[in-house]
C-alpha cells in the first residue's frame, strides 16, 4: 500500500470511528482532468462527506471574510474551501479561486453532491466558490456575512453560477 493511501485511510477510519457512521475503508481521492469515468457514490458514502462537512462547517459558522485570511480570525472564500478540503479529506487542493476554477473535473449543476465545489462569477467579486452539502445547498465565506450556508437556488446564486466541479472521487 503506497504512503499516501496509507495515510488517506487512517486519516477516514479515524473519522469514521469518531462519527460512527461510516465504513470502516473509505477512501477519498482528488480527481484530475485525465480521468474519464466516475464511480457514482454509495448513500452511505454522499453521507459521511456530507456528515462531516456539516460537523466542520459549525465550528467555522459566522467566522467573518477576511481576503487572504486563513484562520477563524477571518478568512476568504478559497481559503475556507482548502482548509475544508485538505482537513477533512487530506486532499491537496488550490489557494485561489483561479486555480479551484481548474480543479478536479467540471460536472453539471444537475450531478451535484456532497463535497463538490460550486463557482460563481458576481460582478461585485471576480470569483466565488463554495462546498455543495446536498439539498441544493453550499457553505463558503460570504463578503457580506462571513461563513455561512446558502442556496443555490437564491436569485443571485443563481444568476452569477458558472459552474460546478468535482474534488473527491469515492
Amino acid at each position: 500500500m503506497h504512503a499516501t493511501s496509507f495515510k488517506i485511510l487512517l486519516i477516514l477510519s479515524s473519522i469514521a470511528i469518531f462519527f460512527s457512521c461510516a465504513p470502516k475503508q473509505h477512501k477519498v481521492k482528488i480527481i484530475n482532468a485525465k480521468e474519464q469515468a466516475i464511480s457514482k457514490p454509495k448513500e452511505s458514502d454522499k453521507n459521511f462527506i456530507k456528515n462531516v462537512i456539516l460537523k466542520e462547517f459549525e465550528e467555522w459558522e459566522g467566522t467573518p471574510h477576511k481576503m487572504g485570511g486563513n484562520s477563524k480570525r477571518g478568512i476568504d472564500c478559497s481559503g475556507f474551501a482548502h482548509y475544508m478540503y485538505t482537513k477533512l479529506f487530506d486532499i491537496n487542493v488550490p489557494r485561489t479561486t483561479k486555480q479551484f476554477f481548474t480543479a478536479g473535473i467540471k460536472i453539471n449543476k444537475s450531478q451535484l453532491k456532497p463535497g463538490d465545489l460550486v463557482a460563481f462569477m458576481p460582478r461585485s467579486y471576480p470569483r466565488h466558490v463554495g462546498i455543495y452539502i446536498g439539498n441544493n445547498k453550499f457553505i463558503h465565506a460570504s463578503t457580506s456575512n462571513g461563513v455561512m450556508m446558502s442556496d443555490l437556488g437564491n436569485p443571485y446564486w443563481e444568476k452569477y453560477y458558472v459552474m460546478s466541479r468535482r474534488i473527491i472521487k469515492n
